[in-house]
């Protein structure tokens, strides 16, 4: 028999991959299943967005294959937006990267820096996709634990206590998910001091700075943060745009350079609409997000409402997609996940999916409307 590669060993089909097929079984077999798992934007996108990617499909170059580097006009979008949104210059020319995704950028990010044996720092809890790649690649995790005692962000006195000679990357996202906690100037000053102190290259995986959060900030903001930082950010959950995979990569021309190596023996460059509709979506006003914030308002209280009938607790102040919720003392993330689906026909994600310091906690989606949030209530009124 072929057998599959070793480093196949390393990984697991990713849970939501499961899950979900669990789920449409359950749906096959006739119950009213309610998906507050994902966090896949269910609004749409602007509408200037689809009239871009609908009147560019008779242009010339449309069908033709694209620049390994996006379209001149993207490039220069992406910089206005960092500008206008963050604060933040970047050269369109040789420090911003268009990207099929901002997970396709792990890793291609990966790929160009990693040998295998190298350490990478991963938070957990974190996004289980910074450890897949990793061991895909070769290179060893090093989880760094995240306590909501420290307010979920990093604990620089237990960092420098570990070894870190062998440490190439540190992973980081904020705002967190699953937690929703948003980074201060402060943790970003620190994590490029850090870096520059070990030759670590920081990176900060940026998607969510502008839902429910009304101070978005980039770790490119932090005085020399290009000289040992990158940062990944996606039009995603920002523009309800996820099924177009469009995301960017941000830093200093050298390590830009070394990504597009990566990048330009994977794909043939990004489809020609889809990079005409993503410059509209980064020329929109803030009114749109003040749009989409209201709806998100409106959803994220009728999910404490709902995370009020499982006696959790959890932070008012984070932000994002998602409710992140402490469960009682004594119980177990995926017990709670399993009632909540097989008697209620609700899926929502147990939080130890983003590993064990996520034991004692679950996470609601907001990508579900009003009326579908109050029905889920209803359930545990009956």
């Amino acid at each position: 028999m072929i057998q599959p590669a070793k480093r196949l060993d390393t990984v697991q089909e990713y849970y939501f991959s499961i899950k979900l097929r669990e789920v449409r079984n359950l749906v096959a077999a006739g119950k009213p299943i309610i998906n507050m798992g994902i966090g896949s934007p269910d609004l749409q996108p602007p509408a200037k967005v689809i009239e871009a990617i609908q009147g560019s499909l008779t242009d010339a170059n449309a069908h033709k294959y694209q620049s390994y580097q996006g379209l001149p006009e993207l490039r220069t979008g992406i910089a206005d937006f960092y500008k206008n949104k963050y604060g933040v210059a970047a050269n369109p020319e040789n420090e911003i990267l268009p990207l099929m995704g901002s997970k396709e950028g792990i890793m291609h990010i990966s790929l160009a820096f990693l040998n295998e044996g190298d350490q990478v720092l991963i938070p957990n809890p974190g996004y289980p996709t910074y450890t897949s790649v990793t061991n895909l690649v070769g290179a060893a995790p090093l989880f760094y634990n995240l306590s909501e005692e420290n307010n979920w962000q990093p604990n620089f006195e237990e960092l420098e206590a570990q070894d870190l000679s062998g440490v190439k990357i540190m992973w980081v996202n904020y705002p967190h998910m699953p937690t929703g906690t948003n980074a201060t100037i402060e943790t970003l000053e620190k994590l490029v001091a850090f870096g520059k102190k070990h030759q670590i290259l920081i990176i900060n995986d940026n998607p969510y700075s502008f839902i429910l959060n009304d101070n978005p900030i980039s770790i490119l903001q932090v005085e020399g943060a290009k000289d040992i930082a990158l940062e990944l950010n996606s039009l995603s959950k920002t523009f309800n745009m996820s099924g177009w995979r469009v995301g960017m990569v941000l830093g200093n021309a050298k390590f830009i350079n070394e990504i597009l190596k990566v990048k330009s023996n994977m794909d043939s460059g990004m489809f020609y609409g889809i990079q005409k509709g993503a410059i509209e979506a980064l020329q929109l006003s803030n009114d749109w997000f003040a749009t989409q914030n209201k709806i998100y308002k409106e959803r994220r209280a009728l999910i404490w409402e709902l995370a009020d009938k499982l006696e959790t607790t959890y932070d008012k102040n984070a932000t994002g997609l998602f409710v992140w919720a402490k469960i009682a003392e004594g119980k177990k993330s995926e017990e709670v996940t399993d009632f909540v689906l097989y008697d209620k026909d609700i899926f929502i994600t147990p939080g130890t999916v983003f590993g064990s310091q996520g034991e004692g906690y679950i996470r609601f989606s907001l990508c579900v409307t009003s009326e579908i949030i109050k029905e889920a209530i209803l359930r545990f009124d009956k």
